[in-house]
């Protein structure tokens, strides 16, 4: 099963405050936007996503068909995929991909201790 490029995206409180402190860890803006309440950050391979006022709590995310720089994968497990594959397994689902038989969806799953899980395919 191939979940793609992984971060963790963060409930942030202010995100000005967020991106400086992450910039003198080293990180610098791959994307987002200000004005959308989002950064995506980088570090190498190293991605952190800060949103803010957009969820309540942290999320590990995982993005099907990008690598750790937002580019398209030529080979990846549809989303789709990865969900029956899970399902099969017992897996229960905090919200399903729907009814899109193709193309951007996502799904959200809980780990044992409560963290969620966003897997989240953009192409």
């Amino acid at each position: 099963m191939k979940l793609g490029a992984f971060s963790v995206s963060l409930a942030v409180k202010n995100l000005e405050e967020s991106k400086s402190f992450y910039e003198k860890l080293g990180f610098k803006q791959l994307g987002g936007d200000m004005e959308k309440n989002y950064l995506i950050m980088k570090n190498g391979d190293s991605l952190v996503g800060l949103f803010q006022g957009m969820f309540k709590d942290n999320i590990l995310t995982f993005n099907p068909g990008w690598d750790s720089s937002a580019q398209n994968l030529d080979g990846f497990d549809d989303v789709r995929t990865i969900e029956k594959e899970l399902k099969e397994k017992g897996i229960q689902f905090i919200q399903e991909t729907g009814e899109n038989e193709n193309g951007p969806a996502s799904f959200v799953i809980a780990d044992p201790d409560g963290n969620t899980i966003l897997v989240d395919q953009h192409i």
